[in-house]
């Protein structure tokens, strides 16, 4: 065991001083004593054992502890519970003892924050149903998550020393769940951070490239943003308002997610600018009234954009979230944006929830409620659980990400819902029997489907009928976690009793034939019923889409060769690959998988993504799917990143070799002006100058402007890029940009 060494004690100590020094919220000295308390144990607990970077392990618990108190606010039991995060796991400690030493508060909390070290679901990752336990112990006490959050956040600050697979996962998981979940909590400044470090590790040149060029455009934006304020601030001082006005600087991480999203460059981007308002209120007049009175002055000085328009000072987001956005045209024919906040607004903005405990005597006890009523949803989602962990996380994780549309009963009362929410989920936000008999409904008294998309001041009513029973279609229908929870619960519990009478009346008839169930006869019964598994053939038959009427002469029929290919059909359909992955690889995913040209049609040892259909010189991971087979995706691919998350132990890293023979199919999107032989111009760019194959040519023409999509078969990006930039030097192309998806 490596003891500390007399240098290392003085690092230790002088650290853990800082965190208690700087915890605004430990002012007591039964506080003080309690954390450290705290930190006796824990030092004594993580004795002799470092991280991989070498230091001593304490350091990471107390920089959580720091993370904890200085940058989200919190208090005394906070930091105990960061401060001895690891040691139930870690360590001989077991929760009992915590809680005889601490009392049963500190004790829960670090149970909430304590890993599973169970066997799980074979479908499942220790990750899945670690965050599973961590949100379910969310319900009893926030701290619990706002320290796991402060505990990723360090993690990603060093995660330099680890391995680049494990900084791919650690960051792919950040990316995935934890940074949306900052953001739904409200922790701006730590969701930001989350942001750009993931970027930082998954994509490293991207990260450099865009913080550089931020830099030297700061000087420049700075005048900017000087120029566009002095007229503001000549008129907020006239009249005695006490504020502060500064530039809003964009996230790498915004900007790299505009360019790939809008598919622009950075110039573009940066071009909008930004600036934030903080002011002091007056104490005897409203808040609310203050940001529309400096917002009336704003627009005194600059014209606005009416549809640009974000009033969150009405009504807050469910995070407690509180402002007033107006986009106006700047001096110099630009757009800019100006967030109006008071100090409270943008204490809580930057702060989340943590910062409500310091306006408790305010009227922000509506916020609370806002929040409250969140943590009431997932604690709803978690009463009836998924039994996949991995379902439950891709439920809970969309969730996160809207943003939110607010609507009412007919009786008046609100509901907050994600936007893009559906009439059926309106249903199942009012309880669950009402979307379990809902029917149609009512929107501002006009009859819509379920499928209806509602918007944000829509009254809605719902129109039930005691016969109505949920179906596969409705689920279609259902955005929300709690309404698609809901409907799968009504349908398995339905499924399982179809499945339990599908099956005794086969065993039934096969005993009538007597044949006794085994792998042999299934291989014959499931690809004539076209069924590709147990389940589904007996859910058949206990429904009646399956009679047996033929049962007899399917088994007589040697079907070995029908099977082989019917497997590989719904393997395709699974997938989104055609293949028989009969023979298993052996893949080292510590190495790179190399994606050779040299590929055995009958087995290839890797297939291509249709979901993001990458090509040569793409940045690429593999996904070692159940069957074996390695499915490439681009690793900027929304599903790679989702794979990655789940499943880190199934990624491999990926690198291509040089491809001259094979060819790969990609899809263009043109726009341009209209123009009599631009078409031909196109196809003779492409066939005959490049020599490119084109496999769909898909054009439309409307008021002088044409736009459509080419799919062809190109060797690699570089090739790629170069057929793009031969055809932007055509006269009246107006963009050329390459697209992920290429249809079948």
């Amino acid at each position: 065991m490596n003891l500390q060494t007399e240098e290392e004690k003085l690092l230790i100590q002088s650290h853990f001083d800082d965190m208690l020094r700087g915890c605004t919220r430990c002012n007591s000295e039964e506080d003080r004593n309690l954390i450290i308390k705290a930190f006796n144990l824990a030092n004594e607990a993580h004795k002799g054992v470092r991280r991989k970077s070498g230091e001593p392990y304490i350091l990471h618990p107390i920089a959580v502890a720091k993370i904890v108190t200085h940058e989200i606010g919190l208090g005394a039991k906070a930091a105990a519970c960061a401060l001895m995060h690891d040691v139930v796991e870690d360590t001989d400690y077991t929760v009992e003892d915590i809680e005889r030493i601490f009392g049963k508060k500190i004790a829960s909390i670090i149970d909430g924050l304590t890993k599973i070290t169970d066997v799980f679901d074979a479908n499942s990752t220790i990750q899945a149903e670690n965050f599973r336990k961590i949100i379910l112990t969310l319900a009893d006490d926030i701290r619990v998550i706002l320290i796991k959050l402060a505990d990723r956040l360090h993690n990603m600050r060093t995660l330099d020393s680890l391995a680049t697979n494990k900084q791919m996962k650690i960051a792919s998981e950040t990316i995935y769940l934890y940074a949306p979940l900052a953001h739904r909590l409200g922790l701006y400044a730590i969701k930001t951070e989350l942001e750009d470090l993931s970027l930082k590790y998954r994509f490293p040149q991207a990260y450099d490239e865009i913080r550089s060029k931020i830099a030297d455009n700061e000087k420049r934006r700075i005048q900017q943003i000087n120029h566009f304020s002095l007229p503001i601030i000549k008129k907020l001082e006239e009249n005695n308002i006490d504020f502060e006005i500064n530039g809003r600087p964009k996230s790498v991480y915004s900007v790299w997610k505009k360019i790939q999203s809008k598919n622009v460059s950075f110039e573009e981007i940066y071009d909008l600018l930004a600036i934030r308002i903080v002011f002091n209120p007056y104490p005897h007049i409203p808040e609310k009234t203050q940001c529309w009175h400096i917002y009336s002055i704003i627009t005194d000085i600059y014209k606005p954009k009416p549809d640009r328009l974000r009033d969150w000072v009405s009504t807050p987001k469910a995070n407690g979230y509180e402002a007033l956005h107006c986009t106006v045209m700047g001096p110099n024919g630009q757009w800019v944006e100006v967030q109006i906040r008071s100090r409270r607004m943008d204490d809580i903005a930057e702060r989340g929830f943590a910062a409500h405990w310091k306006y408790k005597d305010t009227d922000s006890s509506s916020h609370e409620n806002e929040l409250d009523k969140w943590i009431k949803r997932v604690r709803e989602m978690l009463e009836n659980p998924q039994e996949n962990a991995l379902e439950f996380l891709d439920e809970f994780k969309l969730n996160l990400f809207t943003s939110e549309i607010v609507v009412f009963t007919p009786k008046g009362e609100t509901r907050s819902l994600p936007k893009g929410s559906t009439a059926l989920d309106f249903a199942f936000e009012i309880h669950t029997e009402v979307g379990n008999k809902a029917i149609g409904a009512k929107v501002n008294h006009k009859l819509v489907p379920l499928s209806y998309q509602i918007n944000s001041g829509d009254q809605i009513e719902i129109i039930t009928a005691s016969s109505q029973k949920p179906t596969w279609e409705l689920l279609k229908y259902a955005t929300t976690a709690k309404a698609k929870a809901a409907i799968k619960g009504a349908l398995k519990t339905e499924t399982k009793n179809r499945i339990e009478k599908g099956k005794d009346i086969l065993e039934n008839r096969l005993n009538e034939l007597g044949v006794q169930p085994s792998s042999r006869v299934f291989k014959k019964i499931l690809p004539a019923y076209e069924v590709y598994s147990k389940d589904e053939l007996y859910s058949k038959i206990g429904s009646g889409l399956i009679t047996l009427d033929n049962l007899k002469r399917i088994l007589k029929k040697n079907t070995k060769n029908k099977w082989i290919h019917y497997w590989s059909l719904q393997l395709g359909k699974k997938h989104k690959y055609d293949t028989d992955s009969s023979k298993p690889l052996k893949i080292d995913t510590k190495k790179p998988f190399m994606l050779n040209e040299n590929v055995d049609e009958e087995n290839p040892s890797y297939v291509v993504a249709r979901c993001c259909n990458p090509i040569p010189g793409d940045e690429v991971i593999g996904y070692i799917s159940p069957e074996e087979m390695v499915i490439i995706h681009k690793a900027t691919c929304a599903e790679a990143v989702r794979l990655m998350s789940q499943y880190g132990d199934k990624i491999v890293s990926a690198k291509w070799t040089t491809h001259k023979m094979l060819s790969f199919l990609a899809r263009i999107d043109v726009r341009g002006m209209d123009r009599i032989g631009i078409i031909s111009e196109v196809t003779k760019v492409i066939s005959d100058e490049l020599m490119v194959n084109i496999r769909k040519f898909h054009i439309e023409s409307h008021d002088g402007i044409f736009e459509g999509f080419i799919d062809l078969y190109v060797h690699d990006v570089s090739h790629l890029n170069n057929l793009i930039m031969n055809l932007m030097k055509i006269k009246g192309m107006d963009n050329v940009k390459r697209m992920d998806k290429v249809d079948d």
